[in-house]
């Protein structure tokens, strides 16, 4: 796995499956790492040529000292994109991983295909919840908030069927470098990505979770009535719907991304 350098940052990034294949570049949620696909890899490696990456702050890549910005994040994805000389390549991000991805079509039309948004939002009108988020972790690491988040990622009933993939993301997400998950935090609670939303061009496909608390279907909505020809999906899945509904999401972001 290559180190990017990223304006000092260096960055943990993964390539993988079909030599000469359409590319594409997948982002994690907060608090997760390049791990988080691995439901989705043995279907897309067939088809794509596969982009992960930790994001700074996360996994193996780096912890540069705060803040971070939406603007950094999507400049980290435009370095990676650039050292492996990929002119053009499809998206998909969940989350945080939305969330670069609206950055990147409206900043970086050039350069995304199609771009598929999962459990992700565009804006929080309150940032409260994050600054109780980043109190708590300041005092307590990453424990203090873990169930908490777990809570919100899979469904009570997922979690009591699947206790060992419940117990593998809560492992992923306690290895999480502290400092970088609290500057991710602090980028996340200034989130506005709303002026952004008509400026992007690509065709976009919006997944949202029936369940998921942290980024509820409305804000997914939003997201569609704002992006031009945009398309949504709703999955039987809380927030890291990818994980709790693997082969519902893999189908939706194949059909999608196949489809001329």
């Amino acid at each position: 796995m290559p180190m990017i350098d990223a304006d000092g940052c260096l960055l943990n990034v993964s390539v993988e499956g079909r030599d000469g294949g359409p590319t594409l570049m997948l982002s994690n949620s907060l608090g997760s790492t390049m791990q988080m696909w691995e439901p989705q890899m043995k279907a897309l490696t067939q088809l794509f040529r596969v982009i992960r990456y930790d994001r700074r702050g996360h996994g193996k890549s780096s912890v540069p000292p705060g803040p971070y910005s939406m603007e950094r994040f999507g400049r980290d994805v435009l370095a990676i994109l650039d050292d492996l000389n990929i002119a053009k390549t499809h998206w998909c991000g969940l989350s945080m991983g939305g969330m670069v991805g609206q950055w990147l079509g409206a900043n970086a039309p050039d350069r995304f295909g199609k771009i598929i948004l999962a459990n992700t939002a565009c804006h929080y009108p309150d940032p409260t919840n994050w600054h109780t988020r980043i109190k708590a972790v300041k005092e307590g690491g990453i424990a203090a908030v873990a169930d908490a988040v777990i809570a919100n990622w899979l469904t009570a009933d997922f979690r009591e069927r699947e206790p060992r993939v419940t117990a593998n993301m809560k492992a992923m997400m306690l290895a999480t470098p502290v400092e970088g998950y609290i500057a991710c935090c602090e980028a996340l609670s200034t989130l506005d990505n709303r002026e952004l939303l008509p400026k992007i061009k690509s065709p976009t496909l919006v997944i949202a979770g029936r369940h998921d608390m942290s980024t509820p279907v409305a804000a997914g909505e939003f997201i569609r009535s704002q992006i031009p020809g945009a398309s949504m999906t709703i999955l039987d899945a809380a927030h890291i719907s990818n994980v709790e509904q693997p082969h519902a999401f893999t189908d939706a972001v194949v059909g999608f991304l196949t489809q001329r």
